[in-house]
């Protein structure tokens, strides 16, 4: 059985008390693997081996062009070993394998970004600033330092390289820690990394619980800034931790997205979308449309379709191009999300169809729909994160608008509608980071993601998430060489 080790200043290794914890399959529930579970000491290690890394400048000295270079490495590894890595995503966290290889090419094509713009000058000249108007002004990109990243068990290796592309590309060192629930793509791109250019102790991953070694990390001193995507519980968690020393912080925490259907939407068209928006990976998604918000002029027929649509997806093996859900990723969410589903009948929301367990073996949850369900209901405002959407009815546009906003979170959501310039206006008016026109999950390299109200702080992706890993400063070069300057009292006088 494969074991996996802590990567800690280019070395491998196991714990400091040779402690392991077990990668479970969730569609069979075997061990695949044994994973190093670090303690404290090994965080502190881990901060050590990026601290001494960043203040050396063996990361952040180099020309821009050369860590564009090494990070194009890791690209060519991903590359090279995908078809490893999609089936390892697969067993690890039981994501479909058309979704893993997805993920896998997704990944490599982000961090490919991230290695352009690795190269780019972020460095700008403005104009004077001076009261005698003539001087130089220069606003540098300067890395943060030390960036611990804590990734979720969701979507492994493209959270990973979410992170590590704009922190690296940024010139900063990391210690990634991913979820204990699917650590082993990690673990693999530790051991593709070491076989690249990278200076030792710029990049350095461990893995054990967030409870240990997340919260060690967050409070490091040595640590400058903490990039974390999880829930919204958590991440308030480390808000409170990272306050002490007012730590820099980018959170993507949880959402329970309004995907609105209005009556002039294409309906086959929209019913496809509502399946893919809310059970993409079996509901395990942040931004999913897990609110289904349909126009009372369009409802009776939606339902009807999309019912019947659901009714035909495939439940089974993950490894199988042909299945459509997969299991949950392991028996903790199985039972939180059955539990929701029994609240959501106890708050009288009738079950369309699903509700159930599916086979025998693995933690299968039937895609499941609630309607005559109201906002009100805990199963509308709380993440379930499964195979659960719950299907609301409204009036008119006003009415979607408000029911859409009538959460705590913000992260995504989508308009369905044939008419593109009403879209843009309920579009417009909804308080979330993304929002999808007839459209849902579509992510650009190029474009920030983040979430509005609970759902997040900070921004990923594109330029904006490139510089939530750099400080910005200021230099200010007066260029009037002979003057008298009455610095206390009175303006700046140029002499004649």
């Amino acid at each position: 059985m494969e074991k996996y080790l802590l990567y800690i200043n280019g070395e491998f290794r196991e714990s400091g008390d040779k402690q392991t914890f077990s990668a479970v399959n969730p569609a069979t529930e075997e061990v695949i693997a044994e994973v190093s579970k670090a303690t404290v000491e090994d965080a502190r290690d881990a901060a050590d081996a990026a601290r001494n890394a960043f203040d050396s400048g063996v990361w952040s000295d180099l020309p821009r062009e050369e860590r564009s270079r090494i990070l194009k490495q890791v690209v060519d590894k991903i590359n090279e070993n995908a078809k490893r890595l999609t089936e390892l995503e697969v067993m690890d966290s039981g994501s479909t394998i058309k979704k893993a290889g997805e993920d896998v090419f997704l990944s490599a094509k982000s961090l490919n970004y991230y290695s352009k713009m690795a190269a780019a000058d972020l460095n700008e000249d403005v104009e004077g600033l001076s009261k005698a108007g003539v001087s130089k002004n220069i606003i540098r990109r300067e890395p943060i330092g030390v960036c611990a990243l804590i990734t979720p068990w969701n979507f492994p290796l493209k959270m990973a390289i979410w992170k590590l592309g704009p922190a690296l590309a940024a010139g900063n060192t990391v210690i990634l820690k991913p979820a204990m629930e699917t650590s082993v793509t990690a673990c693999e791109l530790a051991r593709l990394i070491n076989e690249t250019d990278m200076p030792k102790g710029v990049v350095n991953i461990i893995t054990g619980a967030g409870s240990v070694i997340g919260t060690e990390l967050v409070k490091n001193l040595k640590v400058d800034k903490v990039g974390f995507t999880g829930s919204t519980e958590v991440g308030k968690i480390i808000m409170k931790n990272a306050a002490d020393n007012l730590k820099k912080l980018t959170l993507e925490c949880g959402g329970k997205s309004a995907n609105i259907v209005l009556d002039d939407a294409d309906i086959d068209m929209s019913v496809d979308g509502a399946i893919y928006a809310g059970f993409y990976h079996q509901g395990q998604c942040c931004e999913g449309g897990t609110r289904l918000l349909v126009s009372e002029k369009i409802y009776d027929e939606f339902v009807d379709k999309l019912k019947n649509k659901i009714r035909k997806m495939t439940i089974g093996d993950p490894m199988d191009k042909k299945t459509d859900v997969g299991p949950v990723i392991n028996k903790k969410q199985f039972d939180s999300v059955m539990n929701y589903i029994k609240i959501g009948k106890e708050e009288g929301a009738e079950i369309l169809t699903g509700g159930n367990k599916a086979g025998d073996k693995g933690y299968y949850i039937e895609p499941t729909v609630f309607i005559n369900a109201g906002n009100n209901m805990r199963i509308s405002q709380e993440e379930i994160f499964g195979p659960v959407v719950t299907l609301i009815k409204f009036k008119d546009d006003d009415d979607a608008v408000k029911i859409a906003n009538d959460s705590i979170y913000g992260l995504g959501g989508a308009v369905w509608s044939g008419n593109d310039e009403r879209a843009l206006k309920v579009a417009n008016r909804l308080r979330t980071g993304t929002v999808w026109i007839n459209e849902y999950h579509l992510l650009s390299d190029r474009a920030p993601f983040g979430g509005y109200k609970q759902s997040g702080i900070g921004r990923e992706f594109g330029l904006d998430g490139l510089k939530e890993y750099t400080e910005a400063k200021h230099i200010h070069i007066d260029e009037i060489k002979d003057r008298t300057k009455k610095f206390w009292y009175g303006t700046v006088v140029p002499k004649d």
